[in-house]
């Protein structure tokens, strides 16, 4: 066998294994901690979102075969929250299978989950949403939208998510757009409703830099982030089957354009890295969110506690509140040690 044909088959593998297998809902089982304290991790999973409305956080993460949501009002409980499945694809559909980060969002009155799923081989995977008009996301009816996607780039697509800038709503994806080498670029397009995109997309970050390249050169999981006039996408890097996955940074000029690639500007280190001696490794995939009293700004995401785990299910969630440097960028610091206990957000 030739090495390039054992490399792709290695690829097929990985992607195989990366979130589609992540089904246990189960969560670890802390040890007693202080008052005003939690650990991570907080519970089992990949791929975490969450967003908040109306006192409460609404919770979700990749399951494989279905859509699940967590609603509690302190996220440092997370692990004992009540849960919901929402949405079960049909069998046989064309979103039936590999159902994998699954975000939720608050847009024009209703709410929307933007996920990831195809019918079972790794090239079928592509961008979906479902919309439901309940105040409360865990009731009533989500409706298939059916597939979100851009003219110009109707190829293998994952991890969508949204950015809300000057007025305008965007999609912001990672794409694949030849399956027969291992590529990964960050796609962006206007979108004319909250499951409609309109015109071209463009390609914004294309994985180049020697640390967006292990085991395979990825860009994927674009988060926005905004704060003070500034915004940024946090982004991962690297294959989630290597322990070098890690955040990247996009930063957008003031003033810029997000559908011009020559606005963005990527950072040229990796923010958000491994820390092996507290055992998180490949930490990556992750959201933003407020403390519940809207003080503090922190990032959830998932990592592994052994080297070499993989894109497996013994990757977990976790969380920690991060800063912002002089130039106003954000400063995420180190994964905190598994176990070790953290101060509660604010207002928890």
């Amino acid at each position: 066998m030739k090495t390039g044909m054992r490399y792709s088959l290695f690829i097929v593998f990985a992607f195989l294994t990366v979130t589609c297998g992540k089904k246990d809902d189960s969560s670890p089982t802390p040890p007693p901690q202080p008052d005003g304290t939690f650990v991570n991790p907080l519970r089992n999973g990949s791929d975490p979102w969450v967003t908040a409305k109306d006192g409460f956080y609404y919770y979700t993460q990749t399951m494989g075969n279905r859509i699940v949501l967590w609603k509690t009002d302190k996220m440092s409980r997370l692990g004992v929250a009540t849960q919901t499945t929402v949405f079960t694809p049909p069998a046989g559909a064309a979103n039936s299978a590999n159902v994998w980060a699954p975000e939720i969002h608050f847009l024009d009155g209703k709410w929307y989950i933007y996920y990831t799923a195809g019918s079972g081989p790794d090239g079928t995977q592509r961008t979906w949403v479902i919309e439901n008009s309940s105040a409360d996301p865990t009731t009533g009816t989500w409706v298939d939208k059916g597939r979100i996607f851009a003219a110009n780039a109707d190829f293998w697509a994952i991890d969508g998510s949204i950015i809300e800038y000057n007025g305008d709503r965007y999609f912001v994806w990672s794409g694949r757009p030849d399956l027969t080498q291992q590529k990964q670029n960050l796609y962006i397009a206007r979108m004319g409703d909250a499951w409609t995109i309109t015109g071209n997309s463009t390609m914004i970050s294309e994985p180049v830099i020697s640390w967006e390249v292990n085991g395979g050169p990825v860009n994927e999981a674009p988060q926005y982030l905004s704060h003070n006039g500034k915004n940024f996408l946090a982004y991962s890097a690297s294959g989630c089957w290597t322990d070098d996955y890690a955040l990247g940074l996009l930063t957008l000029k003031e003033g810029g354009n997000p559908l011009m690639a020559a606005d963005w500007t990527k950072t040229q280190q990796p923010v958000f890295t491994k820390n092996a001696t507290g055992k998180a490794y490949a930490p990556g995939h992750n959201a933003f969110f407020k403390s519940k009293d809207g003080s503090e700004d922190w990032i959830i995401y998932h990592a592994n506690s052994n080297a070499g785990d993989g894109c497996d299910e013994s990757r977990t969630v976790r969380m920690q509140e991060f800063s912002w440097n002089a130039d106003g960028t954000p400063l995420f610091g180190t994964p905190v040690a598994a176990l070790a206990p953290v101060t509660r957000p604010a207002g928890e």
